[in-house]
């Protein structure tokens, strides 16, 4: 549809920054959306119907509600609160608990499910240290896609590979696979975002912009949220522990080296951590385990119905953030930012241009695998062919342009589900966090096309 079909995203990320109100934004762009495609205003119901009754949508809920359950268990429990305790007796400074934060972001490398593990196991350490949400939320999304993208062992890798090995220019999925692979060491931008949240944890490099503010507010006044906030999270409907003694190893250590284990044999059989079914047999071993320890039926169900109600907030914003990347799909915002940018390129500027395209692709469209499902089709073939059927440094620099590219995009698009659920982990305004991720991810974002044009002229 040509440039209007870059309004309602444009719209949605406006009325977002101006009104504060993630939802009520989302739905006006999806309700504006549909009127400027023909289908109406009651178009907006068929629209919800449509996107959420995609697998993946379905999957991704499903996962948030899941491991809010898992999340409220390991509170209810004093689990969390006991793995406090015993790293508070180490008298962890600001800088301990940042580096914590980024570690376990690290040790749970599946985007899906570091963010909601990293900003609730350290939500209470964090506010302990007078560390602001927003800098919490910041360090648990720059160590969830940035990570996955660049870790061998996720599911993105083998996603990546199978979308070059559908291009036809290699031979087999093996030598697509390991092109991937050699590939993660020209994902700069990945790269610097993971090494970014590193060197501010350590007070290396300062904070800056938004964050600073937020930092500051937190330090001087306490106030780990900022006046007026809308956490993206509720308060459990439970003030006391459900059990006298914490039990760390029981309630909290062993699930979650249970959840790893089962994440990492599907890796092995099947090519993906299956998250979400390791993270239901979680919830049905626990909930065994917590009646084992005494408590009732009755008790465990309100337990259960409170993690399914903290789970309410991130899955309104995810219900019509999916609407809308439906929408933009229908409407071709992608087909239209590409084509914008022209079909003749000089070579040594195709690593640059292709880097940029997609983090804007990714950022209006809030979907990193869905910018690959493009760009790597589109692009990968026109580098292998600018660069006379050779795999060089080229090459791999194109490749690594387009994973990082479309990480910008799904950590830093109020849009994206790992952006959501960064803010839900830990318990940030879902605003507030974009406001003050994004010059993080500018610098980041400047820094690496720079790189990719350089490489471009030397490569090429």
């Amino acid at each position: 549809m040509g440039w209007i079909s870059i309004v309602p995203v444009v719209l949605a990320i406006a009325l977002a920054v101006i009104t504060k109100n993630t939802v009520v934004s989302l739905s006006i762009a999806c309700i504006i959306g549909c009127l400027i495609k023909g289908d109406g205003i009651f178009g907006f119901t068929n629209l919800i119907m449509r996107a959420l009754g995609d697998p993946s949508s379905i999957w991704t809920i499903l996962m948030v509600v899941l491991f809010s359950v898992l999340v409220t268990y390991f509170e209810r429990s004093g689990a969390i609160d006991g793995f406090t305790q015993i790293t508070q007796r180490h008298n962890l400074k600001r800088r301990g608990v940042q580096l914590i934060s980024w570690a376990l972001g690290l040790f749970c490398f599946a985007d899906s499910m570091s963010p909601l593990f990293v900003g609730s196991v350290m939500k209470k350490l964090s506010d302990k240290a007078k560390i602001s949400r927003e800098k919490l939320a910041y360090i648990a999304d720059s160590t969830a896609s940035p990570l996955s993208v660049i870790h061998p062992f996720s599911s993105w890798t083998p996603y990546l590979a199978g979308l070059a090995f559908a291009t036809g220019i290699f031979s087999s999925e093996k030598l697509s696979y390991g092109f991937a692979l050699k590939a993660i060491v020209f994902d700069f931008y990945a790269i610097l975002s993971v090494l970014l949240v590193f060197l501010i944890a350590m007070g290396i490099i300062r904070d800056f912009g938004p964050m600073k503010k937020a930092e500051k507010r937190a330090m001087e006044e306490g106030k780990v949220l900022a006046d007026g906030a809308v956490p993206l999270t509720t308060e459990s409907a439970f003030e006391k522990n459900l059990f006298e003694k914490p039990r760390v190893m029981l309630n909290f250590v062993l699930p979650v080296i249970v959840l790893i284990i089962i994440c990492g044999i599907t890796v092995v059989l099947d090519g993906e951590p299956a998250i979400c079914e390791a993270a239901m047999i979680l919830v049905v071993l626990m909930s065994i385990s917590f009646m084992i320890q005494g408590l009732s039926l009755k008790e465990l169900d309100k337990v259960f119905l409170s993690g399914v109600k903290n789970a309410v907030p991130a899955v309104l914003v995810l219900c019509v953030a999916y609407p809308l990347n439906t929408l933009s799909s229908e409407m071709g915002t992608a087909d239209f930012l590409v084509s914008i940018t022209g079909s003749v390129l000089p070579p040594a500027l195709l690593p640059f241009v292709i880097f940029v395209l997609a983090a804007i692709l990714s950022f209006a469209t809030g979907t990193s695998w869905g910018t690959y499902a493009i760009c790597v089709p589109l692009f990968l073939p026109l580098a292998f062919r600018i660069n006379n059927g050779q795999f060089n440094a080229y090459l791999l620099a194109c490749f690594g342009a387009i994973a990082g590219g479309g990480v910008f995009g799904d950590h830093c698009s109020p849009l994206s589900d790992t952006t959501i659920l960064s803010s839900m982990g830990a318990g940030s305004d879902h605003i507030d966090h974009l406001k003050t991720q994004l010059p993080y991810a500018l610098v980041c974002a400047a820094i690496t096309a720079v790189i990719y044009l350089v490489i471009g002229f030397i490569t090429v």
